[in-house]
């Protein structure tokens, strides 16, 4: 038999992309919460590209040509989520709000990718005392509450800035330096790892460079767990900014449309039976974050060998050998 029989034949780009190639791996229960979580996540970013067009009302708009909008109006054919005490159209924010958490989380996590990775490649890889002063640095910032570091940064950026794209960076920078210590955690132990395999110890005996190794053998074996890390933090990005908008560290509401924001302001309507202001923006970080935690963890589940070696939901697992009944051997 040739080697080119033996050989399984490679399968196209998009069946090996992450979360497709995972989809095929799953079963049963998990491949219920790995489609949910998917169809959520794909709600939310299609959501965010089609703000535009969905929401009636601008995030910021207060009137129309009938008039101005008014104050914490119940749901009606108008304003069909109500709006707000400030006279914001509740739908409209919510709507415009994803398209904020959007362009935070690819920025932040853009940002952390970049510095996390280049940071633990250089660590692991040269190690001393370079290795030593960035660890000790890591851990001093993973040492701090995310949150309370976040608002520090936020407030050192910020300067009391409002504009869109000023509160954009000011939340994505101050999540970046939460994000950077763990992707630089786990690449530096994964450059530790690779540095001592063969086939980096034969580069080096060749005379390949140590941006050459660092770029072609080492770059893609450590970084093949970032799809699962963008998952969950892009979750807990949510969550950060929120959090940041609800204690007042945000964007403004003239800026931008945030859901902590507009959950800040929903206090004070809790108190006078007015829920659909708290409602809906509590409601669109549940279900994201529920998505985006549901991809993560489903990827996560999949890579383990373990889990993914159990059986079939309702039979054995491809390969098994089927039980031998006693009918079938003669035998009481």
């Amino acid at each position: 038999m040739s080697t080119t029989e033996l050989s399984a034949p490679k399968q196209p780009l998009f069946s090996r992309l992450p979360v497709v190639s995972h989809l095929k791996k799953s079963v049963g229960l998990q491949r219920g919460m790995l489609v949910a979580g998917v169809i959520l996540s794909g709600l939310f970013v299609l959501t965010s590209i089609l703000a535009p067009l969905l929401a009636p009302y601008g995030y910021s708009q207060l009137s129309d040509a009938s008039g101005s909008f008014p104050t914490q109006q119940a749901p009606s054919a108008k304003h069909i989520l109500g709006t707000t005490v400030g006279g914001y159209d509740v739908l409209s924010r919510v709507l415009w709000g994803s398209q904020t958490a959007v362009t935070v989380i690819v920025v932040s996590v853009a940002m952390s990718l970049f510095v996390g990775v280049a940071l633990g490649l250089l660590s692991g890889y040269f190690g001393g005392w370079l290795d030593r002063i960035l660890v000790v640095v890591a851990d001093a910032i993973y040492a701090f509450p995310t949150l309370l570091l976040a608002i520090v940064i936020s407030i050192v950026i910020s300067r009391g800035q409002s504009s869109f794209w000023g509160g954009i960076f000011s939340c994505a920078f101050s999540i970046t330096v939460v994000f950077v210590p763990q992707y630089f955690r786990v690449i530096r132990a994964e450059t530790i790892r690779l540095k001592a395999e063969p086939f980096v110890e034969s580069a080096k005996v060749l005379g390949a460079s140590s941006l050459r190794i660092i770029g072609r053998h080492i770059f893609k074996n450590a970084t093949r767990t970032l799809p699962l890390m963008f998952t969950l933090n892009a979750s807990e990005a949510i969550l950060t900014l929120a959090g940041l908008g609800f204690l007042g560290f945000g964007i403004e509401p003239t800026s931008a449309a945030e859901w902590g924001f507009d959950l800040n302001k929903a206090l004070a309507d809790t108190s006078s039976g007015i829920w659909w202001t708290g409602v809906f923006p509590g409601l669109a970080i549940v279900l994201t974050v529920l998505g985006l935690t549901l991809v993560g963890e489903s990827i996560n589940d999949l890579n383990d060998p373990r889990i993914r070696g159990r059986k079939r939901a309702g039979g054995a697992r491809p390969g098994a050998t089927k039980p031998v009944t006693p009918e079938e051997t003669g035998k009481p």
